[in-house]
């Protein structure tokens, strides 16, 4: 059986998402239309206010829950990394398929879990950077190099030091260095920062599987929502703010591709948009 996971803890003052018991509820729908293995759903979490009752909560832990990431303004996830320890198996059980909450699944996710590796990873987002832990699949007590071997004070200086974004994620491309599989695009697995926003793409490709949201917007955001019409579609039991008509995508169409509806900035707001978002491309 697959134990599929999300995690829920409260975001750091001024992190750019805020996550709620509906959207461990979506995320479950979600997987259950989508997963045709037995599987079983949990949430680790410190607060189950609103997540459905039939969903397992498995209570979080303190272990590295203060230590902040070396990569600027980015999410701390360190605590993530007790899932790689000899204990996973007993908390949480032996094949482990973890999902971050700002994800889109499009179609069926089969194939990607379905697999007899021990440790498969979505990656290569970021440079410097083999894998991002938005997704992953583990058979529990392999791989346990990556909390034995963990430092909270050496650790991510190291990471920082060879310019390895984000914290678990960094972690996990230092010490297993890309050796194990990863799901890409050819699997179906797109990122909507790099392979939508960045592309300037807003039709959903026919493979596409799941779409991670690993940027600065969400899905259950209004404009995303209005702009991608498939958000909408798979993703339609949450919207949450005020549908403010900001452009998402660059305002010059990729040749080839349709453009997301759009009011094109001026070309002093175009020249800042363009430095925004080589600032922004290095970011898990």
């Amino acid at each position: 059986m697959i134990d599929v996971i999300c995690w829920k803890w409260e975001s750091p003052p001024g992190y750019r998402s805020k996550f709620t018991g509906e959207n461990v509820n979506i995320l479950w729908d979600m997987v259950a239309k989508n997963l045709n293995l037995p599987h079983r759903f949990s949430c680790i979490t410190d607060n189950p206010e609103g997540i459905d009752p039939d969903i397992r909560i498995i209570p979080l832990w303190d272990t590295f829950a203060d230590l902040p990431s070396p990569t600027r303004r980015g999410p701390s996830c360190y605590r993530r990394l007790l899932a790689f320890s000899d204990k996973a198996k007993d908390i949480i059980g032996e094949r482990i398929f973890s999902l971050d909450l700002d994800c889109v699944i499009t179609d069926d996710i089969t194939p990607l879990v379905d697999r007899p590796e021990d440790f498969v990873c979505w990656g290569a987002t970021a440079r410097n950077t083999h894998y991002n832990g938005g997704m992953w699949l583990l058979r529990a007590g392999t791989r346990t190099e990556v909390f034995d071997t963990f430092d909270p004070v050496r650790s991510p200086e190291i990471t920082k030091n060879k310019h390895i974004v984000g914290s678990d994620q960094g972690w996990i491309s230092y010490v297993l260095n890309g050796k194990d599989p990863k799901w890409t695009t050819a699997d179906g697995v797109y990122s909507f920062r790099n392979d939508f926003v960045f592309a300037r793409n807003v039709e959903l490709p026919e493979n596409a599987r799941i779409v991670m949201f690993h940027g600065r917007y969400d899905p259950w955001e209004a404009r995303v929502q209005n702009q991608y019409p498939w958000v909408k579609g798979h993703y339609n039991l949450c919207v949450h703010g005020e549908d403010d008509k900001e452009p998402i995508l660059p305002p010059y169409p990729a040749k080839g591709r349709q453009s997301a509806p759009q009011n094109i900035p001026s070309p002093e707001k175009q020249s800042k948009g363009r430095r925004r978002v080589n600032r922004l491309v290095n970011r898990a």
